[in-house]
């Protein structure tokens, strides 16, 4: 396709050794026009294309749709890239992410963090050094350690940091974010560059006490002594945490509709997926409609009559594009939406209600941010129906029929229901937890694949084709990636670096079995 035709020559070009990407779009030796500094125009200008490339937009068929959004089967395609064989199947062939983070995030914060100090803007410099952390902090997620305290060296070799040492860095980085914010609550001087909250700093302060929460979180079990000091520090915090949908923190898409609208009606290449059907028509779930759109034939949900949806399997066997063109599409909202969810207030109830089961002071009930995490999450996507659906004891996720290929079809892993029991062990709990953040961050799925790998959370199939193999690490049948390798420009033009980043992780080779620090690989979660 098309669209994969360009993905290929951005990733070339993207794939680059990250020690090039110190060079920006605004050569800094030419801003010196006064008319630039005037209403902070000098600094200003590059944040909403920062926020912006977080997801990294532009890439995201071969970045996001072809990888998280398939393996956690919120999405599948129907379209047999390259024979079928591509990263839905575990094979590796094509992701921009990493390239599009330094080139569009990374490297235009290192200019405005330097042209901030220059011309006495302090406020600016802090405000790209969260946006910093919000990028790497997903880039990490992805592919392990990255290049971040050393970024900007122009020595031959470029260090990546250590899991470990990344994550103690950006808890410390947020210390002093949260500090100089504090410091200057109605500094005015954002407004006219931040489409997500007009400059407001208390807002931003919510942002930097929730994205503290989920990286501690994140870490919970490879180090929960960190993530518990981490944890209370974000939820004891005066600023407080993005708590209602007025919080959210949304990023405008610059006139841009939502990716998977793209991808799905313009270019026909992507569908519901099969793990969320079988948990949304079983536990009869009011967003689905929200999310989705009825399948053109009702022979393809035969099996459940009255819920229209019909998903493909993530990793699908696939014979040709035509045989499920008329499975479910993304709802027809998505041809309009022009933002997108990075935290919201139902993301952020749902750690609560974790760190609830885990103990940590200040989270409050886990039942009560449960629940509310829910709700939110119906009223954030205008569903309705909530308290019937939370007190729901009986429906429970359904098995899945591909009317097309039986190879595709599973059974349910899972067999919860939504209602709390207090009887329920915190491992059931945590489930439940875990499934609804699930369902909550649909459209933002990097986070849901991180609490799969973390936790084992929501219970789904893996791949039903598994093409993994010697080049890029088996994943063994019925088990799931681990992580996506470093990428081509790096293994090639930072060898060394990549081999110290590899030793790092305890692994020898770039591949994509190796689990990341906070994968223990531990079943238990408490």
């Amino acid at each position: 396709m098309k669209q994969l035709f360009i993905a290929s020559i951005i990733l070339i070009a993207f794939g680059s050794c990250t020690k090039d990407f110190q060079s920006t779009n605004q050569n800094p030796n030419q801003i010196s026009d006064e008319m630039l500094k005037q209403d902070f125009n000098l600094v200003g200008s590059p944040f909403a294309g920062m926020l912006y490339e977080l997801h990294g937009n532009q890439g995201s068929q071969t970045q996001e749709d072809l990888c998280y959004d398939s393996w956690m089967g919120f999405m599948n395609t129907p379209t047999p890239f390259t024979s079928n064989v591509n990263n839905t199947t575990y094979y590796v062939r094509w992701n921009s992410y990493w390239g599009r983070q330094y080139n569009n995030v990374m490297s235009p914060a290192r200019q405005v963090i330097r042209l901030a100090q220059e011309n006495g803007l302090p406020m600016f410099a802090t405000w790209a050094k969260l946006i910093r952390i919000l990028s790497m902090s997903r880039v990490s997620a992805i592919h392990g350690p990255v290049i971040y305290s050393n970024y900007g060296s122009t020595a031959a070799t470029i260090l990546y940091d250590k899991e470990s040492d990344l994550y103690r860095n950006f808890f410390a980085q947020l210390d002093t974010i949260q500090s100089e914010f504090n410091a200057n609550k109605t500094y005015a001087g954002f407004a006219k560059f931040d489409p997500s909250f007009k400059g407001s700093i208390p807002a931003w302060m919510k942002v930097v006490n929730s994205v503290r929460l989920k990286l501690a979180m994140r870490v919970s079990k490879v180090d929960p002594v960190l993530a518990k000091a981490q944890g209370e520090k974000a939820l004891a915090d005066a600023a407080g945490l993005i708590a209602t949908n007025a919080d959210n923190f949304n990023i405008s898409l610059l006139g841009n509709i939502m990716p998977v609208g793209m991808i799905c009606f313009q270019w026909d290449d992507a569908r519901m997926g099969a793990p969320i059907e079988s948990f949304m028509v079983g536990l009869k779930d009011g967003r689905i409609a929200k999310f989705f759109s009825p399948a053109d034939n009702a022979s393809l949900y035969a099996d459940h009559p009255t819920s229209p949806y019909k998903g493909i399997r993530n990793g699908a066997f696939l014979d040709a594009k035509i045989q499920r063109v008329t499975f479910s599409k993304v709802s027809t909202d998505f041809n309009s939406v022009q933002t997108r969810r990075h935290i919201t207030a139902s993301e952020v109830h749902f750690l609560r209600a974790e760190a609830a089961l885990r103990g940590w002071t200040g989270a409050g009930d886990a039942k009560t941010n449960y629940e509310t995490g829910v709700r939110l999450s119906f009223a954030d996507w205008g569903a309705g129906g909530v308290d019937t659906y939370l007190a729901d004891a009986t429906s429970k996720p359904i098995n899945y029929v591909d009317p097309i290929d039986s190879r595709n079809n599973f059974t349910a892993a899972s067999t919860i229901t939504v209602a709390w029991d207090e009887a329920d062990s915190r491992e059931l709990k945590l489930e439940k937890i875990m499934t609804q953040k699930y369902l909550a961050t649909f459209t933002n799925t990097l986070e849901a694949w991180v609490d799969h790998r973390r936790t084992g959370y929501p219970k789904i199939p893996s791949a039903a084709r598994n093409d993994s193999g010697d080049e890029w690490g088996v994943i063994p049948a019925g088990q799931f990636i681990k992580r996506w390798p470093f990428v081509a420009g790096e293994v090639t033009g930072n060898a060394a670096a990549v081999t110290d980043a590899l030793s790092k992780m305890g692994a020898t080779k770039n591949d994509i079995s190796t689990r990341l620090w906070w994968d223990t690989g531990v079943a238990s979660n408490f």
